[in-house]
């Protein structure tokens, strides 16, 4: 069984072309877990319109407090779609994001005994015209804990892992920390991730995202050297959790 989940905020420019993509490689016992975060546009009537089962919606009520760190708001809404799925392989994806159509073939083929497996992606325009043929490239994206902390490889919308990760995963840190380092870490931690350079997303840039992923970063030394000392303790932390209360 296929979990597919999909943190939503005020997403309608985008997300009918998201789960055109996404829907039709679906078996009948796969499910899409949606977590709005208090849309105030569309995003919902476009999403209940589709009369599919397998789309479940829920509604994120935060529990945590706004955070200095702006990701903090996508983690705790993508923590709430994870603590609903079921599946026993969990594909992360972005709501203004197009899947290529052999997605989930493709990565299910290749990820093997690996507990989570990271693609590569073409990123694109608005309007969906290509602007970098490759991610990883672009990037120089490469596996390793220490590398990741330097240049951070791992885009959630890229990555399907196996349900048996977030034994670890969650809950996720108090600490402020971006969910795909985090879910990315933790997998390499375990010694079980895979990179591939199937490019199986194209990855949509433009003023609305949340996220700089594929851009150069624009935020400050003391932001970068907060944001890398959270990542550590809170990974430290769990794998003193993990060690010591199994």
């Amino acid at each position: 069984m296929i979990s597919v989940c999909i943190p939503t905020y005020n997403g309608e420019k985008y997300i009918k072309a998201q789960l055109d993509s996404i829907i039709p490689q679906l078996g009948a016992a796969d499910e899409i877990i949606i977590s709005d975060d208090g849309s105030t546009d569309k995003t919902i009537e476009i999403i209940n319109g589709y009369h599919d089962d397998r789309i479940k919606m829920f509604v994120y009520e935060r529990t945590r407090k706004s955070n200095f760190f702006s990701f903090y708001k996508i983690t705790q809404n993508i923590e709430n779609a994870l603590n609903h799925a079921a599946g026993d392989f969990i594909f992360l994806a972005d709501q203004d994001d197009v899947w290529t159509n052999d997605k989930i073939v493709v990565a299910l083929s290749k990820i093997g005994d690996n507990l989570c497996l990271l693609h590569d992606c073409t990123i694109t325009d608005e309007g969906g015209r290509e602007l970098m043929s490759s991610y990883f490239r672009q990037n120089n994206s490469k596996l390793g804990i220490a590398a990741n902390l330097m240049n951070c490889s791992y885009l959630g919308c890229c990555m399907v892992f196996r349900k048996e990760l977030l034994k670890t995963a969650l809950p996720f840190p108090a600490i402020p920390v971006p969910h795909d380092i985090w879910l990315g870490l933790l997998a390499e931690y375990s010694g079980r991730i895979k990179m591939i350079d199937n490019r199986l997303l194209h990855y949509r840039r433009h003023a609305s995202n949340q996220s700089t992923s594929g851009e150069k970063s624009g935020t400050g030394f003391i932001y970068r050297v907060c944001y890398r000392f959270n990542i550590v303790r809170a990974l430290l932390l769990r794998i003193l959790k993990k060690i010591f209360c199994p």
